[in-house]
């Protein structure tokens, strides 16, 4: 190997500070999503989890989610990185919490929904709202990004 292609790689490779970073941001994304399926109050577990806390009707698939936020969260690591003008597109489905999360926690859901805030309230709202009676089944569908089809 080249001495300049090692120098390359390693300038490309993630500090242990920006890995760590990733992961918790990953981790939080798949506990955003895992509570959206399947929390219906408690959503910080500032007590212990209790039947009451867990939606009586499970809708939503864990499935894809991690592999979802996986992309998302890298994808924007390579759009900070790069200055890239890009869009994540993924089709209708199962993957919704995922996407939904990810959205949360950059910041963007909330501007949208203000009344799902960034706090420990707007965070019950968010797993409420999801696959729950009378509430918001699509949270990636096409009224929920302001079009009315």
């Amino acid at each position: 190997m080249t001495e300049h292609s090692t120098t390359a790689a390693n300038a490309n490779r993630l500090s242990d500070q920006e890995l760590r970073a990733i992961d918790a941001y990953w981790r939080a994304a798949n506990y955003l999503t895992i509570g959206q399926i399947y929390l219906l109050d408690n959503p910080l577990l500032r007590e212990p989890l209790r039947l009451e806390h867990v939606k009586p009707r499970l809708l939503g698939h864990w499935g894809t989610s991690p592999g979802l936020s996986f992309i998302y969260t890298h994808l924007n690591r390579a759009i900070r990185l790069r200055d890239a003008n890009m869009i994540y597109v993924c089709g209708p489905g199962h993957g919704g919490p995922a996407m939904v999360a990810n959205t949360y926690l950059e910041g963007t859901y909330s501007e949208i929904n203000p009344d799902i805030s960034m706090d420990e309230r707007g965070m019950r709202r968010l797993f409420r709202q999801f696959s729950f009676p009378r509430r918001d089944s699509q949270p990636c569908g096409s009224r929920r990004a302001g079009f009315d089809p």
